[in-house]
């Protein structure tokens, strides 16, 4: 349960102008309840000043000091007038480490580095008259001399391209170094103010049960996603994971894209492509644990089990069986602000979607944690973990500042979040986190539990209303219905819910609908307004899920003989016009355009002037349109009386009960509706209008005749 305040009012404890303060208590202004932390807050204020001084001082500049991969790793560099390459990587606790691979003949002892103080390794590489002396596409690794005296492979903890041969169960690492350089032909467009994400996956975006790639994604979604009216991707999986069936959150290497898929190019084209459409494109970034594989990733890579990790139990993740990062380490730090700044440099991403944030906020991890304490939760030593705050502090405060992003174009940051930690979403000058927005992550929960143990005549409007609305103020969320959570086999998305009993036999529209039918198209549409308008300050949809796609997604893996079947898109179904998966993308389709006109997504909050228990019905005013729905089963109302603000005359712009929708066009078109001077509800005026059952409608003023448009009719 996220904990949130109203609008707040004067504090009475402290006269006090919190908005001037400058030592990170200027969030008190936004939430006065805050004033009893104001020393926590402060001293967690300082630790980030002080970081920051501090890498400012031995780095020259916190940019600078997210450059680590033009540091480490494998670079083109010149030394003393010769140009080679020099490679470089910190492993404290190894006693001696020998860079290897197919450029010399695998020989594991020829080429040693030298260690320096601070536990880098390092070796220059000359060219040869024949050019580089590591070829482009060569395979490398490493050899190290470890603690215990042991000599074991590791891959390059900085690698930019890892490959796994099929008859190889490890993989390895490849200097990817192109003569010809990606030509970037796009600019990354402006970020708009209503964000409406289309989350997916370029692997399973096929429509045959096989691995799609970057090209095939780039052709078959991206043209999908303009259609749609989304406005920006967020791409899981990128990241390289060694576990295809962990979808991409066991990362083993952080700087390498997944070869699974393609090549560099090939991603760099799919993201320029995706700004020539004019969509943003955001990473799923994991930097909240990583993989607990050795040979491929960055478990005990020094030979001990702390070099990137916290060592012992609190270096462990109870239920991911992952490791986690000790993020006070000063090279950890390096590694992972400079991973953020790569993604953003090489392949000109967007933005980021942080996962797992609060199990990086706490040493409990969230992990059986209600979060119903109240505030103390926020700031309690023995639970809070600092030093993963100040990370997430530091790199949103250096994805702010890119010198390279112009103020239109800068870096989202999305945390995922279920905890409601205080500032999470607002500026770090204020004494916040710094993220963009907050994933609504109780929302999706809310419908499962609703479509899962409750009747359709139980569900509370009141409960419904409060979860869609329940936000930190002046901290923004991402509302969504489902993501992919709900699609993990195990569980299931909400068309399945509603549907699964005859989604494989009851979809043609050549015969009539069939309750269950009928009643699934109705709810999954109405769900889907009513949280995009209601539910937050941007929208997000896993791909497919728009059209109800019928499936769970499950990876290839042992369990079902490594099948592909559910790693897949059916978008063959939704092409079908005899089948009614259409009729749910085209209401998707209109309710984005509908948004995309009006803009209630970046528009102040609602203000929710109805919930009737009895009556199934919730009403609300955002952006000046008028939103009503009736979650009533059976019950339709005629010349039902709303509270309302604004007088005039108004139309119907969006109705999930329209035929093009697979509705039953129970409501005019044409039809206007005018207000009454009559308040109710608490508002100044009323209005009329017909609601049919299981029916979500938006009214907006008629402007098409403006002599009429603000006239007012009489009591009725």
């Amino acid at each position: 349960m996220e904990i949130i305040n109203p609008v707040p009012t004067k504090d009475e404890k402290k006269e006090i102008n919190w908005k001037d303060q400058k030592d990170g208590t200027a969030l008190i202004q936004w939430d006065p309840w805050l004033g009893d932390f104001a020393d926590a807050l402060r001293k967690r204020y300082a630790r980030y000043v002080d970081i920051k001084k501090q890498i400012e001082k031995v780095e020259g500049s916190l940019d600078n000091f997210a450059k680590g991969y033009l540091r480490l790793g494998f670079n083109r560099v010149q030394q003393n007038g010769t140009w080679g390459i020099q490679y470089r990587e910190w492993a404290p606790a190894a006693k001696r480490l020998f860079l290897t691979g197919d450029f010399n003949g695998w020989d594991r002892d020829a080429l040693e580095c030298t260690k320096d103080n601070f536990g880098v390794f390092s070796i220059f590489l000359p060219d040869t008259p024949q050019g580089p002396r590591i070829p482009h596409q060569s395979k490398v690794k490493i050899s190290l001399e470890l603690p215990s005296g042991s000599r074991e492979d590791r891959i390059p903890a900085w690698s930019k391209f890892v490959v796994q041969e099929k008859e190889k169960p490890v993989f390895d690492a490849v200097y990817w170094e192109p003569p010809q350089k990606y030509q970037w032909k796009h600019k990354s467009p402006a970020v708009p103010k209503s964000l409406r994400i289309y989350e997916c996956h370029v692997g399973m975006s096929s429509q045959e049960p096989k691995l799609a790639s970057y090209k095939e994604f780039a052709d078959i979604v991206l043209p999908q996603v303009v259609e749609l009216g989304y406005n920006a991707i967020q791409i899981m999986g990128i990241m390289e994971h060694a576990y295809y069936a962990s979808f991409g959150y066991q990362v083993t290497s952080f700087f390498a894209m997944s070869s699974r898929f393609g090549t560099p190019e090939e991603l760099k084209a799919l993201v320029d492509r995706a700004h020539e459409l004019g969509i943003l494109v955001f990473l799923d970034v994991v930097h909240s644990h990583a993989s607990r594989n050795v040979a491929d990733g960055l478990n005990k890579f020094d030979g001990t089990d702390h070099c990137y990790f916290h060592e012992g139990g609190r270096g462990y993740h109870p239920i991911w069986d992952s490791r986690l990062f000790n993020y006070g380490n000063w090279e950890v730090l390096r590694f992972l602000l400079s991973n953020a700044r790569w993604w953003i440099d090489e392949y000109q991403f967007d933005g980021f979607r942080f996962d797992g944030v609060s199990s990086m906020l706490y040493r409990h991890h969230g992990v059986n944690h209600a979060f119903v304490r109240g505030y103390e939760e926020y700031f309690k030593d023995e639970w809070i973990d600092e030093d993963a705050i100040m990370y997430l502090t530091l790199v949103n405060d250096m994805l702010r500042n890119l010198p390279i992003r112009s103020p239109s174009c800068q870096v989202v940051t999305i945390s995922e979040d279920v905890s409601g930690m205080v500032g999470m979403c607002r500026p770090v000058e204020e004494g916040g986190i710094g993220f963009d927005y907050r994933l609504a992550m109780g929302i999706p929960d809310k419908w499962i539990e609703l479509l899962k143990t409750t009747k359709d005549e139980d569900w509370k409007m009141g409960d419904i209303s409060w979860t869609l609305s329940n936000r930190r103020y002046k901290e923004k969320n991402v509302a969504y219905a489902e993501s992919h959570d709900q699609a993990l086999v195990g569980d299931k998305t909400i068309a399945f819910w509603l549907m699964d009993k005859e989604m494989y036999t009851e979809m043609s529209v050549l015969n009539p609908a069939t309750p269950i039918i009928d009643r699934g198209m109705a709810i999954h549409k109405i769900i889907r307004l009513i949280t995009q308008s209601l539910g937050g300050d941007a929208y997000l949809n896993f791909m497919g899920n728009e059209f109800g796609h019928p499936e769970w997604i499950d990876f290839p893996r042992e369990g079902n003989n490594n099948s592909y079947h559910y790693a897949r898109r059916r978008w063959d179904l939704h092409a079908d016009k005899l089948l009614r998966y259409h009729h749910l993308r085209e209401f998707d389709k209109a309710m984005n355009r509908t948004e995309d006109k009006y803009g209630w997504l970046h528009a102040e909050y609602a203000y929710v002037s109805l919930k009737h228990e009895e009556d199934k019905l919730i009403a609300f005013e955002r952006a000046g349109l008028f939103f009503v729905f009736n979650f009533h089963p059976t019950k339709s109302y005629t010349d039902y009386r709303f509270g309302i603000q604004t007088p005039g005359k108004y139309k119907v712009i969006l109705d999930t009960d329209q035929a093009e929708f697979g509705g039953h066009a129970r409501v005019d078109p044409s039809a206007r509706y005018f207000t009454q001077t009559q308040p109710w509800n608490d508002r100044n005026y009323s209005i009329q209008i017909y609601i049919p059952s299981r029916t979500g409608l938006v009214f907006a003023l008629d402007q098409d005749d403006p002599k009429t448009a603000f006239v007012e009719s009489k009591t009725i």
